[in-house]
């Protein structure tokens, strides 16, 4: 099972890196409970899910479009199938010129707001045909990523959206802050933060899904981060950028901070992709 989005720093290929870092506790079956205050596009929490034996999750993000999407998955899939494959049947049809007339039609349409049923269809439909899958808002909130020249991309998978559907049974959806997640914690739960990364340098950022996460969020976080920790006695793992100035070694001071290698998937230049390192900071061995 995939994560059914394309997501700047998602972490799908950080996966097996992951595994030697996640709680033993959890690979012992001894945590009974999952969240994830920025869910994203889901790819830590499908593994888990899958993998081991938790019996609740919870998966929040700011984004409300995003949640929506998890919501009509969970709720609705065959009626969103229907929407989907309406999408693709009509863009696959046409020309690529008239693919980015297509493409720009439905992005005005979401961003104006005008076709309300449609818009966990056009999440998808928008990241999988957008260019490099960079779904991007600016800011005014306005999705603004340009169309992707693919040939045949693969908009939708039935039956890997069918298996999140199944997956998400259960599973509690909230479109709120980070700090929200609190009240589902307790000392048998395993939390995965991974935030919007703190930009590597002053030109590397853009406005991202959901607004602006500046290094005074980064400090919040990292607050909340050190009081749940010592509050609830949860097993913490977070997610962040490798900056060259060490604010996340200072700021994490007294956690297990790790480097793990991963390949810079999204850069509007060729020659700014690569191997970089990212930090996973832990409250536990």
């Amino acid at each position: 099972m995939n994560s059914f989005l394309k997501w700047a720093g998602g972490k799908s290929q950080l996966l097996e890196q992951f595994e030697f870092l996640f709680p033993q506790e959890l690979k012992q079956g001894k945590i009974l409970n999952y969240v994830e205050p920025f869910v994203g596009a889901g790819a830590v929490f499908f593994h888990v899910a899958q993998k081991y034996q938790i019996q609740k999750a919870c998966l929040i993000d700011v984004n409300k479009d995003l949640i929506l999407t998890y919501q009509e998955i969970r709720d609705r899939i065959e009626e969103l199938i229907e929407k989907l494959r309406l999408l693709r049947d009509q863009y696959l049809s046409k020309s690529l010129p008239e693919r980015e007339q297509f493409f720009y039609e439905v992005r005005k349409q979401y961003n104006e707001g005008t076709v309300s049923s449609l818009r966990a269809a056009q999440v998808i439909f928008l990241n999988k045909t957008c260019y490099n899958g960079l779904f991007r808002v600016n800011k005014k909130g306005l999705f603004n990523a340009p169309f992707g020249q693919y040939q045949n991309p693969a908009i939708f998978d039935e039956m890997n959206l069918r298996q999140i559907a199944q997956l998400l049974k259960g599973v509690t959806l909230l479109c709120d802050d980070f700090e929200s997640c609190e009240q589902f914690v307790d000392d048998r739960t395993f939390v995965y933060l991974d935030p919007p990364y703190r930009p590597l340098s002053k030109t590397s950022s853009f406005t991202s899904y959901s607004g602006t996460f500046g290094d005074a969020e980064q400090i919040r976080l990292a607050k909340f981060f050190e009081r749940i920790s010592r509050e609830k006695e949860a097993n913490l793992m977070l997610s962040n950028s490798d900056p060259t100035d060490h604010f996340f070694d200072d700021l994490y001071r007294g956690f297990l901070i790790t480097r793990v290698k991963a390949n810079r998937a999204i850069n509007s230049k060729a020659s700014g992709r690569g191997q970089i390192t990212e930090l996973v900071v832990r409250n536990y061995g």
